[in-house]
């Protein structure tokens, strides 16, 4: 059997997201050089930080963390695009194990509940295949020992790809819409509500403000990438 693993990678090895050259043995998606070009956050406070400053005066969040900066032509650009538009899951696992690594390391997300990911809207998840935070959340799910749940926060319109919008497009854009079924069961609850990159915090906001319908729930935000 290794054999013919090693015979199979010999004539389609593994290529890193990143740079595109042969992964090695125990690399996963990106090889350990792009790995240490990575542009991490290392926020240290998880209450105050440049994530859960997007929301002052909008919407309460309790702590918020990203991985990476996000910067145009840079390196978590290309990652994340991999993800979105080439069905390149892997990335989303690499993402997942990572963060769910640091996380159960420093306890700062013990007290929630439930895992929710930013639901794409039903057509868009039909076009694409998948909701490319998916295996972010399963992984981080298996780290913290908290339930990942989908379906119950539902996207209700769809608007044009935010990728492509200025950065004053997407922060005035009140078409984005989002309904929560059966509140009451998120009464009480800590929330951690994930998604892959937070720009001016519009989606997540109207994300917030629907599960502020429950009773006495607390939102916390967690994401791949934050943008600079």
């Amino acid at each position: 059997m290794r054999l013919l693993k090693d015979l199979f990678y010999l004539f389609y090895p593994k290529l890193c997201a990143a740079c595109e050259l042969k992964l090695v043995e125990n690399e996963t998606s990106i090889c350990t050089s792009c790995r240490h070009d990575l542009p991490l956050t290392n926020f240290l406070n998880y209450n105050d930080n440049k994530v859960t400053q997007v929301f002052y005066g909008r919407v309460l969040i309790e702590k918020g963390y990203s991985l990476l900066f996000y910067r145009k032509k840079g390196i978590t650009q290309k990652l994340i695009q991999d993800l979105k538009y080439k069905g390149n899951e892997e990335i989303g696992i690499f993402f997942g194990n990572w963060l769910g690594e640091i996380l159960k390391e420093n306890n700062e997300f013990t007290s929630v509940d439930y895992i929710v990911p930013v639901p794409l809207h039903p057509k868009k998840l039909k076009e694409r295949g998948y909701n490319q935070v998916t295996k972010f959340g399963e992984k981080l799910s298996e780290h913290l020992k908290t339930p990942y749940i989908e379906n119950y926060l539902i996207r209700i319109s769809s608007s044009k790809t935010q990728t492509f919008k200025s950065r004053f497009e997407r922060f005035s854009n009140n078409d984005t819409k989002f309904i929560l079924k059966n509140p009451t069961y998120f009464n009480n609850k800590h929330i951690l509500l994930i998604d892959d990159v937070i720009t001016t915090g519009a989606t997540i906001e109207a994300c917030v403000k629907e599960f502020k319908k429950s009773k006495n729930c607390t939102i916390s935000i967690l994401t791949m990438a934050y943008t600079e």
